[in-house]
Formats: C-alpha cells, sequence, structure tokens
C-alpha cells in the first residue's frame, strides 16, 4: 500500500450515520406485552389463563347485552320477544328508572328538585375540591346545604334560614371564646346553636305559612337512588369536621375531653353500622318524650355519621402521629396557639398524608348507605328488593337491576377514587 493512500484512509468517521429505528422486540405493543404479560413462563401461563377467562365471560355476556330489549311493559312480554334466545330485559330499567332513582312515593312532577340539587352540588363542590377557583365562590359553597334542604324536602324556606342563622351564632361564640380556650369556644359554640335551633322551631311553627312557595315533601317519600346520595354526601361531609374533632380530642392533654373521645371511638368502632341503623331506628323512639317526632333519615344521617367519623378520626391520627415532632416545635417557635398551629401547620400536613385513608373510608359509607335496606327504607337496593321484585310484572328479573345498580354506584366511587388521586399528586412536595 503507498503512503498516499494510507494517509486518505480516517480513524474517526466523519459523517452521521442515518439513525435506525429500534428492533420489534423494543418498542410499541410488543415490547409492553413482553415486559408486562410475558416477562416471565409463569406471568405468560397467567396471562394465557387470564385472557381464556375474559374469553368466556365475553362469549355470554355481550350477546346477552347486545341482545337486550327497552321497549316491553313485563317480564313475559320480554320473554316473548326473545323467543328463547340469549338477551337481557332491560325493559325493567326503562320502565322504572324514576322509582330507581326517586323513590315511587316521591311526586313525580317535583323531580326537578332533587335533579336541581344534584347539579347544583358540583357547583358547590367546586370550590372546594379545584384550589385554582376563586375563593368567592365559596359563599355559594356554605349556602348549598341550605339550599339543597329546600329544595328536596320544600315547605317553609325559615326552616333552612333559621339553620343557617343557628350555624353563624355558633361560629361567633367560637370566634369570642377560641382565643381563651379552645375547647371552650367548641363546645360554646355547639351549644348556641343548638339552643338556638331548638328556640328557632316555636317560631317557625308560628309563622310557616300554609301554603309554602315549594310544596312539602315528607322524608318517608324519600327513596332510590336519590336517598344513597343523600346520605352519602350529607354523612360524608359532616364525618370529616367531626373526626378532626374527634382526632385532637383524642390527642388532647385535658383528661376529660380524651377520654370522652376515647370511648366513642372505641365503642363505635366496635359495634357494626347494621346495629346502629336498628337504634336509630326503634331504640332511639324510646328515648323521647310521648309525642315527639323525629325524622328516621336525620336519626340515620347522625348514626352513619358517628359511625364514619370514628373511623375518619383514626385516621387522622395517624396522619398527626406521622408528623415529625419538628412540627410541633416550629409551630410553639413561631408564637403560635393551639387553635392556629393546628390549622396552618399540622392539620394541613395530616390531612394530605390521610388522604388515601379518607377516600377509602367515605368510598367504604357510601356503599353502605345500602344497609338502610334493612330497616325498611326504600333505597337504590330497597327499590329492587322491595316494590320492584314484589310486582307481578318484574318478579324474576335480577341481573339487569342490580347491574344497574352496580353502575350507579361504581361512576359515584370510581370518581372520588380518581379525585383523591389527582388531591395527593397535586399536594405532592416530595420528588421522588
Amino acid at each position: 500500500m503507498s503512503d498516499t493512500h494510507a494517509h486518505s484512509v480516517a480513524f474517526v468517521r466523519t459523517e452521521t450515520l442515518p439513525q435506525l429505528p429500534p428492533p420489534v422486540g423494543e418498542r410499541g405493543a410488543v415490547k409492553w406485552m413482553r415486559e408486562n404479560l410475558f416477562s416471565t413462563i409463569p406471568n405468560g401461563i397467567l396471562t394465557l389463563v387470564a385472557l381464556y377467562v375474559i374469553y368466556r365471560f365475553a362469549a355470554f355476556a355481550l350477546p346477552w347485552i347486545a341482545n337486550g330489549i327497552w321497549n316491553t311493559d313485563s317480564l313475559a312480554e320480554c320473554r316473548e320477544v326473545l323467543d328463547g334466545t340469549t338477551g337481557a330485559c332491560f325493559s325493567v330499567i326503562s320502565e322504572r328508572w324514576n322509582q330507581l332513582l326517586f323513590g315511587f312515593s316521591y311526586p313525580s312532577e317535583l323531580y326537578w328538585r332533587p335533579a336541581l340539587a344534584f347539579v347544583l352540588l358540583f357547583f358547590a363542590a367546586a370550590p372546594v375540591m379545584f384550589f385554582d377557583l376563586p375563593r368567592k365562590l365559596l359563599i355559594f359553597t356554605a349556602l348549598y346545604p341550605f339550599i339543597a334542604f329546600w329544595l328536596i324536602w320544600g315547605g317553609t324556606i325559615l326552616t333552612p334560614l333559621f339553620a343557617l342563622v343557628g350555624i353563624v351564632v355558633g361560629y361567633l361564640v367560637y370566634s369570642r371564646y377560641v382565643r381563651d380556650s379552645f375547647a371552650m369556644g367548641f363546645f360554646g359554640g355547639v351549644l348556641a346553636a343548638l339552643i338556638f335551633w331548638w328556640l328557632s322551631g316555636y317560631v317557625t311553627a308560628a309563622l310557616a305559612p300554609e301554603e309554602p312557595f315549594l310544596e312539602a315533601v315528607q322524608s318517608r317519600d324519600m327513596g332510590g337512588f336519590m336517598l344513597n346520595m343523600i346520605l352519602g354526601v350529607v354523612c360524608v361531609s359532616l364525618s370529616l369536621p367531626l373526626g378532626i374533632v374527634l382526632a385532637l380530642g383524642r390527642q388532647s392533654s385535658m383528661p376529660i375531653i380524651k377520654w370522652i373521645c376515647v370511648i366513642f371511638i372505641e365503642f363505635i368502632r366496635g359495634v357494626p353500622l347494621i346495629t346502629l341503623l336498628f337504634v336509630a331506628n326503634v331504640v332511639l323512639a324510646y328515648f323521647l318524650p310521648p309525642g315527639t317526632t323525629f325524622d328516621l333519615i336525620l336519626r340515620v344521617i347522625i348514626m352513619i355519621t358517628m359511625f364514619s367519623s370514628a373511623y375518619i378520626a383514626e385516621v387522622i391520627r395517624g396522619g398527626l402521629a406521622a408528623l415529625p415532632k419538628g412540627q410541633y416545635e416550629a409551630a410553639d417557635s413561631l408564637g403560635l396557639d393551639y387553635a392556629q398551629a393546628m390549622r396552618l401547620i399540622i392539620l394541613p400536613q395530616a390531612l394530605k398524608i390521610s388522604i388515601p385513608g379518607i377516600v377509602n373510608v367515605a368510598v367504604g359509607l357510601f356503599k353502605d348507605t345500602t344497609l338502610v335496606s334493612v330497616i325498611s327504607m326504600f333505597d337504590l337496593v330497597g327499590m329492587i328488593r322491595g316494590p320492584i321484585l314484589s310486582s307481578t310484572d318484574w318478579n324474576g328479573v335480577y341481573w339487569e337491576l342490580f347491574m344497574a345498580a352496580s353502575v350507579l354506584f361504581f361512576v359515584v366511587c370510581y370518581g372520588i377514587s380518581q379525585y383523591s388521586q389527582w388531591l395527593e399528586r397535586r399536594l405532592a412536595t416530595d420528588h421522588r
């Protein structure tokens, strides 16, 4: 080889080679399946078994759903139309949808009122759930419980109005005495609100018009999925602040308050919810004065709220225990009192830690509202097991009705779960 040719050969490439695509096994769906479904021989076997089970289920369920009948008036007519072919009888849903949603006693011409209250719920919850919205919208959030009560139950507007004023009175008493003692301010505010509500009952009875603007609907007429939503939303909303108070009371340095909270939490957690519902339905009436009426839905709300608040209190207590001691010392070094330290430093961090547990209790509580059917309250499950299945037209329809109930509960519970995951990501301060 000549010297000239030897010097013309470069040891380092001067031009860039064209970029080649990755191998088929290292990209796209093939890579995902290889890493997640067939990473090992046992995983591959389990994947094949699972696919076979899904195939067998789909081979039965899809024709059953696709051949469903929606426009018959009875089960017998539905079976006559199917004529032996596999198919669901969804006609029971299309005919009884109003009973599934609102119960069989709520006046049909008033369906717009609970429907409007349900729509307004999203506007009321939005400022609390999403921080980027204007804080002025919290005014509507504070007013929503009283608006929703008036829409659903109707009657005189004085009842929700006095309830709102009672809360304002309780807050004024709390803010007056909380500077001296948190316990004095809290219990003083609760006592002032209860006294005001007790006195306002006589005023409402004297001033209530005979024909109110919205027709009154009795609690015994509530039913269907509307009843589950009422119990779920109200009990979750009330049990969270009550659970926070119980968790703080259990860690209090005052022995009386601490032991009251401990006994309450341990007793409620040791009793099944169905027992408390029977107490609300039967036993509680024996402790009331003769002739006293105590709304059944209110009694059930009290018992379910007590039950869930005990569990939420333990979840929040775990969040408080997870905080390092330095956070408490930091609050003391800033000169904050107990209420300020809890509101500004301790509780925000403890609640962030407790989000998964709180959501778990909330989802379980919403599903447990179906237990009210055992005390003759016609919620969604009570409507299915009672008036619908006991009718001669639809006696024998099970899968379609319970599948509809499952879909409704799944949508709500899945929405709560997805929001909690978004909230955890939004509040994440660690970068792992």
